[in-house]
């Protein structure tokens, strides 16, 4: 399904490459997310001061999470990216890379940067558990082999981002998202560091301590063969008025259907939830293997 149809769900076991990912680990095809490439002397300051990262003294090879925000603090672009030394890597969800790169290329002015969109020559490989691999489009299965690990699909990849409660930028945000709300304080802001659009918001937030929503993990009941979609309204038992909404469900080999949300501050964890007809309720999230994108 959208955005994810340019990659496997699987490879005809989803629960089987579920369980291989979990005990011995796996590599995932991404490639359908955007790359850019940052070139130029002033690429690293440059970011620092567009996005939410400290990035002005970033060490090459190292991964690391921005967000792109809004005046008002709002998440407007996730990026996973890292410098070799000569250049910056950026991977964002598919279909977000023209909006980031048309805002970039408006905020270049006098900088030395240049901003090409590379997603047509290299392509994403995730290694389950450890990290990102930006890899040649044309030496992508033999990228593949040289892991060493087993390839499994995208489904399992998703079920164990919602396992370890991991957020993604357009399943679990909406035109509202601030990055208190849905983890992304701790992974994708930087709280010492200078001026950048959207930081009064952040700044303010975080000193109050009372983001107004935050993420939860839910298990479902799994009175339904169908998993409810993205966007899917949760409500309070036997109230019709939304306190969140649904950003993405799953079938878990070990969990059964289990989902993330976006809820109410004040909804209490013990709430008895409905999600389309199906009775939720909010499970504890432990830290799982699944990356940072």
């Amino acid at each position: 399904m959208p955005p994810d149809d340019g990659v496997a769900t699987h490879y005809g076991d989803p629960f089987g490459e579920q369980r291989t990912a979990l005990s011995t680990g796996g590599v995932v095809d991404r490639s359908h997310r955007g790359v850019l490439r940052i070139a130029g002397a002033d690429r690293l300051t440059w970011l620092h001061s567009l996005t939410s990262q400290h990035l002005e003294s970033l060490a090459p090879e190292v991964w690391t999470e921005a967000l792109v925000l809004s005046p008002h603090g709002h998440v407007e672009h996730h990026l996973v990216l890292r410098d070799d030394g000569s250049a910056t890597w950026i991977h964002v969800e598919p279909g977000t890379l023209p909006a980031l790169q048309a805002y970039l290329e408006s905020m270049k002015f006098w900088s030395a940067v240049e901003v090409e969109d590379v997603s047509s020559s290299y392509a994403v490989l995730s290694v389950i558990g450890g990290e990102d691999l930006l890899v040649p489009r044309s030496d992508l299965l033999a990228s593949v082999e040289q892991t060493g690990l087993p390839l499994v699909g995208h489904g399992a990849w998703e079920a164990l981002r919602v396992e370890a409660g991991r957020p993604r930028f357009g399943f679990e945000t909406d035109h509202r998202t601030i990055p208190h709300e849905i983890g992304w304080l701790e992974t994708a802001v930087h709280l010492d560091k200078g001026c950048y659009r959207g930081q009064e918001t952040v700044a303010r937030v975080h000193n109050l301590g009372r983001p107004p929503r935050r993420l939860v993990r839910l298990h479902l009941d799994g009175t339904q063969d169908e998993l409810p979609p993205h966007g899917t309204a949760v409500t309070l038992s036997g109230e019709e008025r939304p306190v969140g909404f649904l950003g993405t469900a799953v079938q878990h080999a070990e969990l059964g259907p289990i989902a993330l949300a976006v809820i109410k501050r004040q909804v209490p964890d013990d709430a008895q939830l409905v999600v389309d007809g199906m009775a939720a309720a909010i499970d504890t999230i432990e830290s799982g293997k699944v990356n940072a994108g």
